[in-house]
């Protein structure tokens, strides 16, 4: 059955649902219930927006592309570089990880009024300012003297940063139409993973044979070519039509997501599952610098290249989900990375980067099916609804490296892993239990 809804297009809208070929029924042993399908613009209103194959929809997708790119260098600049930091400024794990943890909480807390900007300024202006202001920081960084003053421009580094994520998803859902909004968010979804991947291995490798402040320059550098690339590329918005910023309304809503069950269930596994990526990723470096494994700091930083593995598990999430559901996909997702987690206990290299490849890949099927099961379920104000997400998710960064980090510090990295596995275990718990009161909700209410 199809839906059109003859109303406008939402102004702010939030992450897209899940694509894929095959579309999940709904069940009572489903976690999240499906969604209407897209909207169109309107009764009688031209549909300006990009169509597959022309030249605004590329230029879109290359500029969010370079968005994507430019704000996942950035985000982790740091988190390859901490063994070289503690041996520079003499820090604990723990310590060096605030720089890592300082950008993720300034992102987590500024999403949701920097994203609301854009409902007054307009996406273009927003994200521009976010992406070029965050670079201008990067260009500072290196000439930071102690961990005091590195660690505050990395939180303003995250507060410029929160402009970008739910206002690049609020501007494909308005100026892309609904048969290319899957590959646009798809390279630009790919933009962050290989931002993510590219920013840690370059810091790190530039790190290795200059030292860490040669490292954040070069990602400096190549997050400016970014953000110029993506003012040059990105296209005028068409369907932009400014409001006023109602604060009241704005925490009204966010009152009522909150409120929500199964949204709060969706932000508890998002925060759970970058816990263990976060802890994972912050201490590695430090493992495999220290014995039995001696290896140099370039060398070390090259196991960053596993995230690749993200986007790949990324691209076929949809599909697993059509066959396994969303609450089945979810618990492979628990079941790959707790797996991955065990394989890393050995003191073996080939062990170590396994355990890495499950990690990731349980990690990023885990947290597609959460973000785009956002979109799903809230039935208003979905923009919030994804700041919300993302602001959990960047929550449980800055947790799981921290806690990650002095766990590791304290106990080596078993202590790391057991961390990380506790975090899988609550999610799996709070799997098991928004699938039990749906079927108890379907039981007094059927549909």
């Amino acid at each position: 059955m199809h839906w059109t809804h003859q109303r406008p297009l939402p102004r702010f809208s939030g992450m897209p649902p899940a694509t894929s070929g095959a579309s999940e029924q709904s069940s009572p042993g489903a976690l999240i219930s499906p969604s209407p399908a897209a909207t169109t613009i309107g009764a009688g209103a031209p549909d300006l927006r990009h169509l597959p194959g022309s030249r605004g929809l590329r230029r879109t997708q290359l500029a969010l592309f370079g968005a994507g790119l430019a704000t996942f260098l950035l985000l982790y600049s740091t988190q390859a570089l901490l063994p070289a930091l503690s041996a520079s400024l003499q820090l604990t794990p723990g310590q060096a990880s605030l720089t890592v943890s300082a950008a993720a909480i300034g992102l987590a807390l500024a999403v949701i009024p920097v994203s609301a900007l854009s409902e007054r300024y307009g996406r273009t202006a927003v994200m521009t300012a976010s992406v070029f202001t965050a670079a201008a920081i990067a260009l500072v960084l290196p000439f930071a003297p102690d961990l005091g003053t590195l660690t505050a421009l990395r939180a303003l580094q995250g507060i410029a940063l929160a402009g970008l994520p739910a206002t690049a998803m609020a501007y494909l859902a308005e100026e892309v139409h609904p048969t290319a909004l899957a590959s646009a968010m798809g390279l630009y979804v790919a933009g962050n993973s290989i931002g993510g991947m590219s920013g840690r291995l370059i810091s790190g490798m530039v790190a290795g044979s200059y030292g860490w402040r040669w490292g954040l320059a070069s990602v400096a550098i190549l997050s400016l070519l970014c953000a110029v690339a993506f003012r040059v590329l990105i296209p005028k918005a068409r369907h932009f039509r400014p409001g006023p910023i109602n604060p009241a309304a704005l925490l009204g809503t966010v009152t009522s997501h909150l409120r929500n069950p199964l949204l709060g269930w969706l932000f508890a596994l998002g925060l759970l599952f970058m816990t263990v990526f976060g802890a994972v990723y912050t201490v590695m470096g430090y493992r495999l610098v220290a014995a039995p494994f001696g290896l140099s700091q370039g060398l070390a930083s090259s196991i960053f290249a596993v995230y690749i593995v993200g986007t790949f598990a990324s691209a076929v999430s949809a599909k697993v989900t059509g066959r396994l559901g969303r609450r089945g996909t979810l618990y492979l997702a628990i079941g790959t990375t707790s797996a991955g987690l065990l394989l890393t206990l050995p003191n073996s290299l080939p062990l170590a980067l396994l355990g890495l490849v499950l990690i990731t890949a349980g990690f990023f099927t885990g947290h597609c099916v959460a973000s785009a099961s956002v979109g799903r379920t809230a039935t208003h104000g979905r923009a919030q609804a994804s700041a919300l997400y993302l602001a959990a998710y960047y929550l449980g960064n800055s947790l799981g490296g921290t806690v990650g980090a002095d766990a590791y510090h304290g106990g080596g990295w078993s202590a790391a892993v057991l961390v990380a596995l506790a975090a899988m275990a609550l999610a799996a718990g709070v799997t098991l239990y928004g699938t039990v009161t749906s079927r108890k909700r379907l039981v007094v209410h059927p549909a």
